[in-house]
């Protein structure tokens, strides 16, 4: 019992951080950015390794199968906060035209697709945004 208590708090507390990360990072609904955007992925890694203990960096590296491997080694990051990990990589993507965001990103929300088999309209329309948005890129380079 104690260890399933110790998993729901983590799994919170790594909600309550992915939630106040995005409001950091994007703000309300009518501002786009609550900060510059040169500063948004520096404040990500930070917030993300001194909070739970995720590297950005480490995880930016890793193909589907390890990144899936490396979540299931952290606590608290259950489909739902993954997500949010996901819909948060694929914001700073969108907003820097950055393809490797959009990359991790989609695969994330892979992952979320494998561990959760219900069928999630919003994960949907955001890999189809995710992968318009990259064949967009591809056009542009």
């Amino acid at each position: 019992m104690e260890q399933k208590d110790y998993l729901l708090r983590e799994i919170e507390k790594i909600g309550v951080l992915m939630r106040a990360l995005r409001q950091k990072l994007f703000g309300g609904e009518k501002e786009k950015f609550s900060i510059a955007p040169e500063w948004q992925i520096a404040d990500l890694k930070e917030m993300l390794l001194g909070d739970a203990n995720l590297d950005l960096d480490k995880l930016m590296g890793l193909d589907q199968e390890k990144t899936q491997q490396y979540f299931s080694e952290l606590a608290g990051f259950n489909v739902a906060n993954i997500e949010l990990l996901a819909q948060t990589l694929a914001e700073i993507g969108f907003g820097h035209h950055s393809e490797p965001f959009l990359v991790k990103a989609l695969q994330l929300y892979e992952i979320c697709n494998q561990i959760d088999r219900t069928w999630s309209p919003e994960r949907e329309s955001n890999i189809r945004k995710i992968k318009e948005a990259r064949d967009w890129l591809d056009d542009f380079n």
